[in-house]
């Protein structure tokens, strides 16, 4: 059973949250044609992190630009029904990113719900770092859950995402327990010389195993977007020595992880 967060259906249009932007014709973030809504606010402090201007909950105000916007449901609804004729022929539909999108979960579930009602497919991109509560109550209105593994590796998690790993890897367990179809696909972002070992990548291939809707893992490798709205923030790049892994590294990766999944990409 479903834990039901408190909103009623009347307040659920008029429910706003913290937008840090809007992005449409992407065809990176689900199938097809999206529409990506990314939201402000994230409990992580991923030391690669390329959206810095996203950790925050308020709205900020840096150098002449504005990071975010309050917006309600049906101020995202109305941006994301420009391009339903593209949604149809093409698969696609909103993708909800971050930030981290359960940090706002009362908008997140009714963005979601108010996309579903009206046919438009539906993703997101997650970490599961929130209560199970929450976790569960978006799930029976997503179609692709996108759900990151920074490390299995509990000190790794909290030295290099400034949290222990628990509640995530919980999270993920637990949709063994839904009977809603939604697909479900692991993404692991591959920094060189801190997750890229083959005992972690090991890890990671044993745990995503025992999960009954995972479609497949994904492996991302390390890049560096996002250096230059930390100078503009006036916040230090911590990872700045470190090289993207070459094509053969990440097929070395695919391949340990490979031994316990059948599709990774």
């Amino acid at each position: 059973m479903h834990e039901k967060l408190e909103i009623t259906k009347a307040s659920e249009e008029e429910t706003t949250g913290v937008v840090l932007r809007i992005e449409r014709g992407s065809v990176y973030d689900g199938d097809g044609f999206r529409t990506v809504v990314f939201l402000k606010g994230c409990p992580l402090r991923c030391l690669w992190c390329s959206t810095p201007e996203s950790q925050s909950h308020g709205i900020e105000y840096v150098k002449g630009t504005t990071y975010g916007q309050v917006m309600s449901v049906e101020d995202v609804m109305k941006e994301v029904r420009k391009d339903s004729c593209c949604y149809f022929h093409s698969g696609g539909g909103l993708t909800l990113s971050g930030g981290e999108i359960l940090a706002q979960p009362i908008f997140t579930r009714s963005l979601l719900k108010a996309a579903w009602e009206e046919c438009v497919n539906t993703a997101i991109e997650t970490t599961f770092f929130a209560p199970w509560k929450v976790v569960s109550s978006i799930l029976p209105y997503v179609d692709t859950a996108f759900v990151d593994i920074k490390m299995f590796n509990n000190q790794l998690h909290k030295k290099y995402v400034g949290s222990n790993n628990k509640r995530i890897l919980e999270n993920l367990l637990k949709t063994n327990e839904l009977e809603e179809n939604f697909r479900l696909i692991v993404r692991v972002p591959v920094i060189p010389g801190i997750n890229d070992a083959q005992e972690e990548l090991e890890g990671i291939g044993e745990f995503c195993a025992k999960l009954t809707h995972l479609e497949h893992v994904q492996l991302l490798p390390y890049h560096r977007l996002g250096t230059e709205t930390y100078k503009k923030l006036d916040r230090e790049y911590q990872l700045a020595d470190i090289l993207p892994p070459s094509s053969e590294h990440m097929s070395q990766c695919r391949k340990i992880v490979r031994k316990h999944v059948e599709k990774v990409i």
